[in-house]
């Protein structure tokens, strides 16, 4: 298959639209997929468009203008129809978060090309080296919830999905010729059912880098100051690195400033800042340091799994098997085996190939592909 090169495409904006294009897409058996979204210019992100490319059909979806998918969503549980995405993981993540859509028979071609070796795998690269095609990214930070978009902006969103289709079946024939198509099959059948995280009552300064650093009167503050901040961000519907950084906040934690003198001393702020925002600041590290210590916040420490000695042996001997592995495939060693199944398999220290199913950390196609020299690497 080789990329359409004509730049004609459909916007779709109607409901009605939607259920025309879902018939017409109805008997397609490849179809890519790319979106765009808003993450930094609001405070709560979306998807802005869905950008689709079948075999001479090209089409935008404005998914502010439609809201719901619904149409769409039998394209993506029929299993005959391969979904074809380049780096999933954001797009799986906020297509189920926008529209609760799930989707069957993926392929993500950047994992394809992490599976055959190549060592830049980003979509500009990989266009580059396949379709001599160089991608203008000037566009990839606007603001795509504006409306109207500008042509220029349309025509590049396209571009993105355009060549997803000729991709997959160019990297579908060397995964063949090298057997290892079932091992993408596979991660992309677990890719697909990754799902946007929760925040479940937990305190903001466990997302914010450099928060383990502090003392718990400190974490109080930061978690007072991290709470405004989003708060203030969600009433300017903006994002949250925008009101505030997170290393001003970490600073302001640590210095604890009770005066607007010594808030403009600690340098965390700018002088608009302290304008706008400094005495609800101030009062905010106050409540804080008025908490009493039985209150304050502790942070979580992930507590490390105590591994024998024997056990630690056989994971170097596990990880020098793989390292080895990974250069004879040149992939990435993280590919063969993660460290988590390292340890798992240590640990449980399976002696016989059926044995190694009771490691859930592993793949079928790990299990199918590397049994014998798994074994080989525990006995060692």
């Amino acid at each position: 298959m080789q990329p359409e090169k004509s730049q004609g495409y459909q916007i779709i904006t109607t409901p009605e639209q939607l259920v025309d294009l879902a018939a017409a897409l109805e008997k397609e058996a490849v179809v890519g997929f790319d979106l765009e979204a808003d993450s930094m210019f609001h405070f709560k992100e979306r998807v802005c468009l869905v950008q689709l490319a079948a075999p001479g059909r090209h089409a935008i979806l404005d998914t502010l203008a439609l809201t719901d998918l619904a149409p769409l969503k039998p394209l993506f549980r029929d299993t005959r129809t391969r979904k074809i995405f380049h780096g999933a993981d954001y797009d799986v993540r906020s297509l189920f978060r926008d529209f609760d859509i799930r989707i069957a028979n993926l392929f993500d071609t950047q994992l394809a090309c992490r599976f055959l070796g190549y060592r830049e795998t980003g979509l500009e690269a990989v266009l580059k080296e396949f379709f001599a095609v160089a991608l203008d990214k000037k566009y990839q930070r606007k603001d795509w919830s504006r409306r109207p978009l500008p042509r220029q902006m349309l025509d590049y969103a396209v571009s993105d999905a355009r060549y997803l289709p000729a991709l997959a079946e160019r990297l579908t024939v060397e995964l063949q010729a090298k057997g290892r198509l079932a091992w993408v099959e596979e991660e992309c059948r677990i890719l697909s059912k990754v799902r946007p995280g929760t925040s479940d009552g937990t305190p903001l300064f466990v997302s914010c880098k450099g928060a383990g650093r502090l003392d718990p009167r400190s974490l109080a503050v930061l978690e007072e100051l991290l709470t405004f901040r989003r708060r203030v961000a969600r009433e300017k519907d903006r994002p949250m690195f925008k009101v505030f950084n997170s290393e001003s906040l970490l600073a302001l934690a640590e210095a604890r400033p009770a005066t607007t003198a010594e808030l403009e001393k600690s340098g965390a702020l700018s002088p608009s800042q302290i304008e706008r925002y400094g005495e609800a600041i101030l009062a905010a590290i106050a409540t804080a340091l008025r908490l009493p210590a039985a209150q304050l916040p502790r942070y979580p420490r992930k507590t490390s799994q105590a591994i024998p000695a024997a056990a630690a042996e056989r994971i170097q001997s596990l990880r020098r098997w793989r390292d080895a592995a990974a250069r004879r495939l040149k992939i990435e060693p993280a590919l063969v085996c993660s460290r988590a199944a390292l340890v798992a398999l240590a640990l449980r220290k399976p002696t016989q190939p059926e044995e190694l199913a009771e490691v859930a950390e592993l793949r079928n196609w790990q299990r199918k592909m590397f049994a014998k020299e798994i074994l080989a690497a525990l006995r060692r």
